[in-house]
């Protein structure tokens, strides 16, 4: 290894370290001067796309699965805090006939990755607190990064991914899984078609129960997300509600959102669930007592074109799963949860119209790797699709469909709704992280299968076929 390369990996791992430590409500004012503008931009075309994973807990192993069926990748090191993890997922590895990766673990083992391996993507499957330091260090180090949600906890996180995203020119895509929905991405081709006309307002939700998941002392590692819970009092998760109809009102390219209101009830059931448990487990002891986040959190957005975006976020409430996808045009209306509908009138098509728009509407992408995402699974295909349109892209010098401003934005809707329920729902400036750019970008189209013809196909053989198991 070059002593240029150590030297600028020492400064990466000081710069992680540091962005640790920042806290968790941060609405400083760090707009940078415009840089370079990472939207559409397609970097250097990768043969063979070489894979570091880190975080093999609760979503790393899906992963290492899902990317080992891409061809024109390699799964080239594992890494997690705790050392059976990365064994675990070296059998996803070798029970394919694939070759073993390189094993890293401990608290530190991930910094030790960057210095002694050669990726070209990262894919960060952590607690949240240590995704904008992993990203950041991973840009520096050379590398492409893939990290789950949300990118950055902190206004001043969000920016940094942002600046050395255009300062490397490295590509850091959120992976937000639910732009690649089947309905999400139908909705997605339909507005691109003017079939809702202009789109004036949408809506978004992660409204799931995982209270007892959150409370379960084998779930996630020391209790990290039941932490998180307490620490922050706002919508901690908004980019799955966001992202998508996001991307349907051009958020970013051509609109941009300007200010957000929130307002949360109070815990109704956090700490009830705490003392109970408490009272027949000493362990659960040190959570009761504290001031857990409210139940719902509901923050409405306006953007420069004067339309507006609700979102919410329930990870408490006994009550169905539910990721609210609405989009309302001029001409027409669409919505999922708690069924899927559309609209262009008082009432909503029929089923068999219904089943001619997705004949019709249904994009690229999907016609062209939707059944072997399915077949693959994460959460019914979305997973996949998202991961082989990302390696697609990468090996094909593609433009991403997630550049770090979409990341971003969605990320700071986490402390910007904190700060405002903090300040009794008042009214939060958006930064805009295009500097600007907004104004001339153009919207991605995802729905396209983007370089898919070059060969790049899911290594799915029928045996394998038989294995797999679909969410």
């Amino acid at each position: 290894m070059s002593s240029n390369r150590r030297e600028f990996l020492k400064k990466a791992t000081l710069l992680s370290s540091a962005a640790i430590a920042l806290p968790a409500i941060n609405n400083t004012a760090m707009a940078a001067a415009p840089g370079f503008n990472m939207w559409g931009y397609a970097a250097p075309k990768i043969d063979k796309v070489r894979i570091a994973v880190i975080g093999l807990g609760m979503r790393g192993p899906g992963a290492v699965d899902r990317l080992s069926y891409i061809e024109g990748t390699e799964i080239v090191a594992l890494c997690d805090r705790h050392a059976e993890r990365v064994t675990k997922a070296q059998k996803i590895l070798t029970n394919k006939g694939l070759k073993e990766a390189k094993s890293y673990s401990g608290d530190n083992g991930w910094q030790q990755l960057l210095k002694d391996e050669e990726v070209d993507l990262v894919y960060i499957c952590t607690p949240w607190e240590f995704h904008a330091p992993m990203s950041i260090a991973a840009m520096k180090a050379g590398a492409h990064v893939a990290c789950e949600v949300p990118i950055g906890l902190t206004v001043k996180e969000c920016w940094e991914v942002v600046r050395v995203s255009e300062q490397t020119k490295k590509h850091c895509m959120m992976l937000e899984n639910c732009c690649y929905d089947f309905f999400e991405m139908l909705t997605l081709n339909m507005t691109r078609q003017g079939m809702f006309g202009e789109l004036v307002h949408a809506e978004g939700a992660y409204i799931h129960d995982l209270l007892g998941l959150n409370f379960n002392k084998n779930g996630y590692d020391n209790m990290w997300r039941l932490r998180e819970n307490i620490k922050m009092n706002g919508n901690l998760y908004p980019t799955h509600g966001i992202g998508p109809i996001a991307q349907c009102m051009n958020i970013n390219a051509g609109d941009r959102m300007t200010h957000l209101v929130a307002m949360q009830t109070a815990d109704f059931m956090m700490g009830d669930k705490a003392r109970e448990l408490a009272a027949e487990d000493s362990f659960f002891q040190e959570f009761v007592g504290k001031k857990y986040r409210g139940n719902m959190d509901t923050t409405l957005i306006k953007t420069e074109k004067g339309k507006t975006l609700m979102v919410q976020h329930d990870v408490t409430s006994p009550r169905p799963y539910s990721r609210l996808h609405l989009l309302s045009g001029t001409k027409g209306f669409a919505q999922k949860y708690p069924k899927e509908g559309i609209a262009f009138g008082h009432s909503f098509v029929k089923e068999d119209e219904l089943k001619g728009l997705y004949e019709k509407y249904t994009p690229e992408l999907i016609k062209y790797i939707g059944e072997q995402a399915k077949q693959v699974g994460g959460h019914g295909g979305m997973d996949f699709m998202m991961d082989w349109r990302l390696i697609d892209c990468l090996r094909n010098g593609l433009p991403i469909d997630q550049p770090i401003y979409e990341g971003a934005t969605w990320s700071v809707i986490v402390p910007l709704s904190c700060e405002s329920v903090a300040k009794n729902s008042k009214t939060v400036n958006i930064p805009d992280f295009t500097n600007g750019a907004w104004r001339n970008n153009q919207p991605h189209d995802m729905t396209l299968n983007g370089g898919g013809n070059t060969g790049i196909r899911p290594k799915v053989s029928k045996d394998q076929k038989n294995q797999l198991k679909v969410d």
